[in-house]
């Protein structure tokens, strides 16, 4: 596909995957258009792309809104979500939920504003918890999750069950209204911009205000396949060139790691080391591991990650290092780590 003068439309635009993949589309000249209620995003995201974007500031359930919105585009990158890290869709199910509405709703105007393709950001969420326990490790492939197969409908939470059910929605507006689109199923995406509530960004955080003794959730041995915010980036736009019968893809990496090794790399990156770890067992740490099978992805898109973790984490490190101020960190810590933002 050539990007070149392509309208497209970001909605969540302003926020952590989003507002980097709003920079990669003005690099390739498409005409982009952020869609945001800023319940999260920031203006500061988009300050390397502000001048070559319009931005609208609205909530996509709002059918006028989403209308105007999207009017005149060719693809739609479908981002906004309430959405965060383990402990805010914990403690945020009714928030979660109403991802059904505002999905339906961007879907159902997209096929009425004769959208050419809509981009879904699902999650790794929709798989069967039941193939993510202790134990050994389950390579989640696209075909273990259908909404009509019985038992492999067993999503993680209501944000899981909500992007599962958004999945469905648009697998269906493609049947009945030819409305082209793809479902990316994001494995816990990291780096610059994102917030606390994840964990990457929340044990950076811990190092950087010095806490010790440094706090984990869990015992540590849980494992995630941490894929670094380009990689998605590229994932997303590849899957707009190639897929459009509204399957599911993965973006994840298909190579794992431990908390415990996670939080050994941020020490050796940080050159500090806290005289003690605590590992919280009452704190909600989802399921115990999680990490994609890249084989239809690498197939259909031509895509893997590039970016290693140690990469990843470094960047990520330098961001926040830079951006923030410790004693703000410090003082407002265990409320960064459970909400999206300091408005709530």
């Amino acid at each position: 596909m050539n990007w070149n003068n392509k309208s497209v439309l970001v909605t969540g635009g302003a926020s952590f995957i989003s507002s980097h993949l709003v920079d990669k589309l003005v690099n390739l000249n498409a005409q982009v258009r952020i869609a945001d209620d800023f319940s999260s995003g920031t203006v500061q995201n988009l300050e390397e792309s502000k001048d070559h974007i319009e931005l609208l500031s609205g909530d996509l359930r709002d059918v006028s809104f989403a209308d105007r919105a999207l009017r005149d585009v060719d693809v739609v990158f479908h981002l906004a979500a309430a959405h965060g890290g383990r402990a805010y869709i914990d403690t945020h199910p009714a928030d979660c939920a109403t991802n059904m509405a505002l999905d339906s709703t961007v879907f159902w105007r997209s096929s009425q504003n004769s959208v050419g393709k809509v981009v879904f950001a699902s999650s790794a969420c929709v798989y069967p918890d039941t193939l993510q326990a202790d134990g050994p490790i389950t390579y989640l492939k696209e075909d273990m999750v259908d909404v009509f197969a019985c038992g492999k409908a067993c999503a993680d939470a209501e944000y899981g069950w909500a992007k599962l059910m958004g999945e469905m929605t648009l697998k269906a507006y493609h049947e009945q209204y030819g409305l082209d689109g793809v479902s990316c199923r994001i494995f816990t995406a990291y780096g610059p911009r994102e917030n606390e509530t994840h964990a990457i960004v929340a044990l950076i955080a811990r190092a950087f205000i010095r806490q010790d003794p440094f706090v984990i959730w869990g015992s540590g041995a849980q494992t995630r396949n941490f894929t670094y915010v380009s990689d998605v980036v590229n994932g997303l736009i590849r899957a707009a060139e190639r897929v459009k019968d509204a399957s599911a893809v993965n973006l994840g990496q298909d190579r794992l790691w431990t908390i415990n090794e996670v939080i050994e790399a941020i020490f050796e990156i940080c050159e500090w080391h806290p005289r003690d770890v605590y590992r919280d067992l009452n704190k909600p740490v989802g399921v115990f591991n999680r990490v994609a099978d890249a084989a239809r992805t690498q197939e259909i898109l031509g895509w893997k990650p590039r970016v290693l973790l140690e990469e990843g984490l470094q960047r990520t490190i330098d961001w926040y290092f830079d951006t923030h101020d410790a004693n703000a960190v410090r003082r407002n810590y265990e409320h960064l780590i459970w909400e999206r933002s300091l408005a709530h």
